[in-house]
């Protein structure tokens, strides 16, 4: 029997700042009692030791009943596999998939592999990122790691860990973390305890998606003001429009990104009026110069109904992105008329 729709989040963060603990203390909660965890980490599964029944598998059950396994080979047949257990009723029965990666590890391309891949694709459903920082190192952290800068600007939610040992250095990193992702949530963990209801879970195949939810998943200021510290390369901003676009002038403008800034694009998502569909708006996102297929809302979540999309972007100014959709959109409609 096949399963419906699953949630796959990514929990991310530099080396040390705290993934594992908290996700530790997430499968001991009841909300997660029906969680498969992959590690992508080479060589060691890095859970608690008092969490993992000794198994000589791919697939181990952890003492509170959820799965683990390795990323042995590629991410997309660990996933595969992980459906196949589930359909064939050999694995503990899941609703929910946490992908933790390597401390060091760029989330791009498991984001691509969840957004791409044919073989998963009705099956899953990206459901957020959400990246730790050490509250204590986080700040020297992000000035010597790319990596590190990356793993935050694409962060949903971004959590705050070993707030016992950071001092007065709380306020500082907040600046950062506003420098480099203005929208995202910033949430508290302590020893590991972090608020579980809030932490995963964007799912927009979710045909009750609430205007919290859609306004909490694009974190946009609602001015399309650009957010950046003077010496930092990532920048967000928001391209809100408010007459309705077209869907060839969507496409258009996507594909072009995808061509042109490729890396560059760190992450992008929105909501959009298109004039082919008034009523049942399109949420799109992507990752560097992968784009997932657009989404339909049942209805608009809320009154407003202009189209918003935020754009976390690293040496891609905001002018040239306004004046390229506009100038795609302007042709389009020369054509259609």
């Amino acid at each position: 029997m096949s399963a419906g729709v699953i949630s796959v989040s990514v929990l991310t963060g530099f080396l040390g700042s705290g993934k594992t603990t908290m996700l530790g203390y997430l499968l001991r909660q009841p909300e997660f009692s029906r969680t498969a965890v992959i590690i992508n980490e080479f060589g060691e599964i890095g859970l608690d030791h008092e969490l993992i029944e000794a198994s000589e598998d791919s697939v181990i059950e952890l003492a509170t009943g959820c799965l683990c396994c390795k990323v042995s080979t590629d991410l997309a047949q660990t996933l595969q596999g992980l459906l196949q257990r589930l359909d064939e009723g050999t694995a503990t029965p899941f609703d929910r998939i946490v992908i933790e990666t390597s401390g060091l590890a760029d989330p791009a391309p498991i984001l691509h592999t969840l957004m791409t891949d044919s073989g998963l694709a009705g099956r899953l459903v990206l459901g957020g990122v959400v990246t730790t920082i050490d509250a204590m190192t986080g700040a020297c952290t992000l000035e010597r790691e790319e990596v590190s800068q990356k793993q935050v600007a694409i962060a949903d939610r971004i959590v705050l860990t070993k707030l016992d040992l950071a001092g007065a250095a709380e306020p500082e990193l907040r600046r950062r973390l506003a420098a480099l992702n203005a929208g995202a949530p910033v949430l508290r963990a302590n020893r590991g305890r972090v608020d579980a209801p809030i932490l995963f879970g964007t799912d927009f195949g979710d045909k009750q998606t609430t205007s919290l939810k859609v306004h909490s998943w694009l974190a946009e200021d609602g001015q399309g003001q650009s957010h950046a510290r003077h010496d930092a390369d990532i920048k967000t901003y928001a391209v809100v429009r408010g007459e309705p676009i077209r869907a060839v002038t969507l496409t258009l403008f996507l594909e072009t990104l995808a061509e042109h800034c490729g890396a560059d694009l760190l992450r992008l998502k929105g909501i959009v009026n298109l004039v082919e569909s008034p009523d049942r708006p399109a949420v799109i996102h992507g990752v560097q110069h992968v784009f997932h297929a657009p989404a339909w809302l049942e209805r608009w979540p809320s009154d407003d109904r202009r189209s918003r999309i935020v754009f976390i972007t690293r040496r891609i100014p905001q002018h040239w992105i306004e004046v390229l959709l506009d100038a795609i959109g302007a042709e389009v409609n020369d054509v259609t008329h």
